[in-house]
C-alpha cells in the first residue's frame, strides 16, 4: 500500500486542506463546503414547490448543475489525495459523496431519473464530517462509547416495553372490544404504544371505566418510561468521559479520526499521521 510519505508537494497540501480541519485553510474549505451543502439542499426544497418552480425553475436548474459540478470536483479531489482510494470509495461518506452527484448525471440519459434527486439531501450529512473540531470529535466518541456500553441495558428495557404493550393491548381488547374501536389485539397494541409514548392521536379511546383506569395508569407510566433510556445513556457518558484531548486529524490510510493531540501514528491502523 502506498505510504503517507509519498504524499508530498501539492498533493500533500491539498490533502491537508480537504481532510484536515485543524488548519486555517482546512477550516475555510469546510465552511465553504458547508455553505454549498446548505444552499444545494435549499435549491432542492424550492424545486419541490410547484409555484416556485414555475417562476424561477430555470434558475434553480442552473444552480443545481452548479452545485453538482462543485461536488463532483470535490469528489475527484478526494480520490486524488487519499492514499487508499478503495477505502475511501467504499466508506460511508465516500458512498454519500458519489450518490450526491449521480442523479443529476443520470437524468441526462435515463428518463425519470430526476426522481432520485431526493438522494442529494444526503449531502447534509457532510455536516457531521465538517464538524471535526476537537470538542466534536471527543464528544462524539464519548456518545458512541456510552451507547455501546448501554446496549444490553437498553435491550432489556425495550424487551420490557414490548412485553408491556402486548399485555396492555390484549387487556384493552378484552375490556373495550370492537364497540370502542379495539377490533383486534394488534389494534390494542397500537393504542398502547401511542398512549405509552404520550403521543395521543385520539383515534381510539376507551369508553368504559375499567378501560379509562388502565389508560390512566399507562399514561402515568409513559412519563417515567421516556426518561429511562436517557438516564441509562447519560450515566454511561459520565462514566465513559475521556479526559484527554483529541485532534481533528484524519488518518490518510483508514480515514478514521479522533487521535490524540501528540499522536504520530494512527491508533486504528498504525499508519503515519501528519
Amino acid at each position: 500500500m502506498e505510504s503517507k510519505d509519498k504524499l508530498t508537494g501539492s498533493r500533500l497540501r491539498l490533502y491537508e486542506i480537504i481532510f484536515e480541519s485543524d488548519t486555517k485553510a482546512g477550516r475555510a474549505f469546510d465552511l465553504t463546503l458547508l455553505s454549498c451543502i446548505v444552499a444545494s439542499v435549499l435549491v432542492i426544497m424550492l424545486e419541490s414547490m410547484a409555484e416556485v418552480k414555475v417562476q424561477i425553475g430555470p434558475w434553480l436548474k442552473s444552480l443545481e448543475w452548479f452545485f453538482t459540478i462543485i461536488f463532483t470536483i470535490e469528489y475527484l479531489a478526494r480520490l486524488y489525495v487519499v492514499v487508499n482510494r478503495r477505502k475511501y470509495i467504499f466508506s460511508f461518506f465516500g458512498i454519500i459523496d458519489l450518490l450526491s452527484v449521480l442523479p443529476t448525471y443520470l437524468s441526462i440519459f435515463i428518463a425519470g431519473a430526476h426522481a432520485l434527486m431526493i438522494i442529494r439531501v444526503l449531502r447534509i450529512l457532510r455536516i457531521f464530517r465538517i464538524l471535526k473540531l476537537t470538542r466534536y470529535v471527543g464528544e462524539g466518541q464519548n456518545l458512541a462509547k456510552a451507547l455501546r456500553a448501554s446496549q444490553h441495558k437498553i435491550t432489556v428495557f425495550l424487551i420490557t416495553i414490548v412485553t408491556s404493550v402486548i399485555i396492555t393491548g390484549a387487556l384493552m381488547y378484552l375490556i373495550e372490544g370492537p364497540e370502542s374501536g379495539f377490533t383486534s389485539i394488534p389494534r390494542g397494541i397500537y393504542w398502547a404504544i401511542v398512549t405509552m409514548t404520550t403521543v395521543g392521536y385520539g383515534d381510539i379511546t376507551p369508553h368504559t371505566i375499567a378501560g379509562q383506569t388502565l389508560a390512566s395508569i399507562i399514561m402515568i407510566l409513559g412519563y417515567g418510561i421516556i426518561a429511562v433510556p436517557t438516564g441509562i445513556v447519560s450515566a454511561e457518558m459520565i462514566y465513559q468521559k475521556r479526559q484527554e484531548r483529541v485532534s481533528g486529524q484524519v488518518c490518510p490510510h483508514c480515514l478514521k479520526e479522533g487521535h490524540d493531540q501528540d499522536a504520530i501514528f494512527c491508533k486504528y491502523c498504525s499508519g503515519k499521521l501528519n
